[in-house]
């Protein structure tokens, strides 16, 4: 021992050793042809070694059966060996990791960076005119939304709420991000190398088929995205069909000798998404993640060394978007800024669907990746690109989680990439510490942010009826398999099944709950009542108003026929009346617990109490204060 050195230069020492470390692997590969050699055992174990060598082919055959109606992610194999997998909205999703503590997953969520496949979210094109895309989705989204102007550039995207054509406020439908193509620099016309939809997928256009000779654009040609979750998409396509037939229509009627016409077509399963959240998620970005280097914007030069050092995403411009092109992200393995708004800097490639369809085979697969890995003499060592290796074009989104009334909340990036990337672009990502959540963290993360999520925090819309009547059977058929001595008696407390409507009908012997003569809940009774969801970033300013008035229910419809009016919609009938409306609106509220202690469960019952006792219970609590300080 004592003629040894005390320490070694690795990439020396292994140059030495090149030739028996090529040997040794050589020998290797040797013994693993030989073992799916038949006749390399003996005779009486061939059968048996032939029986363990047909699995593998009756599971490529098998997998298409056991999919059915039901669509695999381009992750479902890695998500379904480390996590639960449920039917949801026509995928099978990954609900939340195997591993019984929730900790990790949420520590990362908030002193980390969590990841989540979010490619199951559907993806609607529309293009036409700029002047006509326009006034369709004026038709449709939330008119207290101020933000689509700046948004037309491409630059950001708008994240609203969808309605039904004219129908403010009633009709909601679900929350969307709208995203617009940026024009070419120095081009006001129509974009080139616009995205075109296949024609199996598409959804035919509005308008004639045939154009007249004298066609007129009187504004450049547009490409809209408007992602959404799955559960409307169709809700949400039948919305923008109506609301392109009414504008159609009447830009007919208006220049009779002009021809337009708008296309709309489905695109899911075109692209890929993956949503990177919290703290350190700019950095696994710029980590795992190589950009080409030919890339001659100044403004994304600017841009990607500061990605490094940026903190949070919540010190950019909210919906900020990033065009770029990088490498095959298996060429290397992930190490364990203020930027303005600009069209230029969210130029992509992502838009032509002439790239997209020629990337989703791979120029070299991962057995010739590994081949020229292989040749590298130190192991680890990242693989220079070729100019046959991939380029692979991509959007980078800033996505923010918060409520408009709070100053905390939880940012991060949406990756934006063409379908059949998400598996290599998963393990780089992975690779640098990045924990993986399902629909159970992502839930969380709404939750700890305080804002709505989807579908859960949506009441009067469809696919919320739906989501709480599964939900209500998995809760009743969860309540019938616990023993009697250790399950809530709901029937003795005199309320539902876990105090929630949508049980009512699960069990005829349960006893509804006992309700005061003015309870809230007795809208759904009357007849004149309609209730709906009161959205938006005008909300507190709306309710402000509307109570500064001596009748708040005319100062409410006040506010949404000046709203309605902003978007070019008549006002409400007047069958609508004040009083009706203001008793059908419902608003999003967060509680938090004046002391430690007693937090409720999910779907807790909220009591209503007097002043009296409010009174009460608020002098407790400032007693219990001071003695908790005189023990101090």
């Amino acid at each position: 021992m004592q003629g040894l050195p005390a320490s070694i230069d690795v990439e020396r020492f292994t140059e030495a050793r090149a030739y028996e470390i090529n040997a040794m692997q050589n020998a290797i590969k040797t013994a693993e042809v030989a073992s799916h050699d038949v006749r390399r055992v003996p005779l009486h174990l061939r059968d048996k070694a032939r029986a363990e060598m047909v699995p593998r082919a009756r599971f490529k055959q098998g997998k298409t059966k056991r999919v059915g109606d039901k669509t695999w992610l381009e992750t479902h194999i890695w998500h379904a060996k480390r996590m639960k997998m449920e039917n949801m909205w026509g995928y099978i999703l990954a609900v939340t990791p195997t591993e019984k503590s929730f900790r990790p997953s949420h520590r990362a969520s908030m002193h980390g960076s969590i990841l989540h496949d979010s490619s199951y979210h559907s993806l609607i094109e529309l293009k036409g005119p700029e002047k006509i895309l326009r006034t369709v989705l004026d038709f449709c989204y939330d008119p207290q939304c101020t933000g689509m102007k700046r948004c037309m550039s491409g630059a950001r995207v708008l994240e609203t709420d969808l309605y039904k054509s004219r129908s403010y406020p009633f009709e909601l439908i679900a929350p969307v991000t709208i995203m617009w193509q940026p024009l070419p620099v120095g081009n006001t016309s129509a974009p080139t190398n616009a995205s075109t939809a296949e024609g199996s997928s598409k959804r035919r256009r509005k308008g004639k088929d045939n154009a007249p000779a004298n066609t007129a654009q009187q504004s450049p040609t547009r490409v809209i995205w408007v992602r959404s979750h799955p559960a409307v998409f169709d809700d949400i396509f039948a919305a923008l069909q109506g609301s392109a037939s009414l504008v159609l229509e009447a830009e007919k009627q208006r220049h009779k000798d002009v021809y337009a016409e708008v296309e709309i077509a489905d695109l899911r399963g075109s692209v890929n998404a993956l949503e990177i959240m919290v703290p350190k998620a700019s950095q696994v970005i710029k980590g795992a993640l190589s950009s080409v280097v030919d890339d001659d914007r100044q403004e994304f030069k600017k841009f990607w060394p500061s990605l490094t050092d940026l903190q949070t995403t919540a010190s950019l411009p909210r919906g900020i978007v990033i065009g770029m092109k990088v490498l095959d992200p298996r060429l290397k393995t992930g190490p364990a800024v203020m930027t303005f708004p600009a069209a230029i800097l969210a130029q992509s490639e992502i838009w032509d669907e002439e790239k997209r369809s020629g990337l989703k085979k791979f120029t070299y697969k991962k057995n010739d990746l590994d081949a020229r890995r292989s040749k590298n003499l130190v192991p680890g060592t990242p693989l220079n690109p070729l100019r046959q290796d991939d380029r692979i074009p991509l959007l980078l989104i800033q996505r923010s989680l918060e409520s408009p009334s709070s100053t905390h909340g939880i940012h991060g990036w949406t990756l934006v990439f063409p379908a059949g990337w998400c598996m290599p672009f998963l393990p780089s990502l992975i690779h640098t510490g990045t924990r993986v959540g399902g629909q159970r963290e992502r839930a969380s993360q709404a939750f700890e942010a305080g804002a709505a999520y989807c579908p859960r925090d949506f009441p009067c819309t469809e696919f919320y009826n739906k989501y709480w009547d599964e939900r209500a059977v998995k809760e009743k058929a969860k309540w019938d398999r616990t023993p009697p001595a250790k399950r809530a008696n709901y029937k003795k407390l005199g309320t539902l099944v876990l105090g929630l409507p949508v049980m009512s009908g699960v069990d005829e012997n349960l006893v509804p709950a006992q309700r005061g003569p003015q309870d809230a809940m007795e809208v759904d009774k009357a007849p004149n009542v309609r209730p709906w969801l009161l959205r938006g970033p005008e909300v507190p300013a709306i309710l402000e108003k509307a109570t500064q008035m001596s009748n708040h229910a005319a100062g409410l419809l006040a506010e949404i026929n000046r709203l309605r009016t902003k978007r070019g919609m008549d006002v409400l009938d007047a069958s609508y009346r004040p009083e009706d409306l203001l008793k059908g609106a419902l608003v999003m509220v967060r509680l938090k617990m004046v002391r430690r202690g007693g937090a409720p469960n999910d779907l807790a019952i909220i009591h209503r109490i007097d002043d009296a006792e409010a009174k009460k219970i608020i002098k407790e609590n400032g007693k219990m204060r001071e003695c908790a300080d005189a023990n101090e």
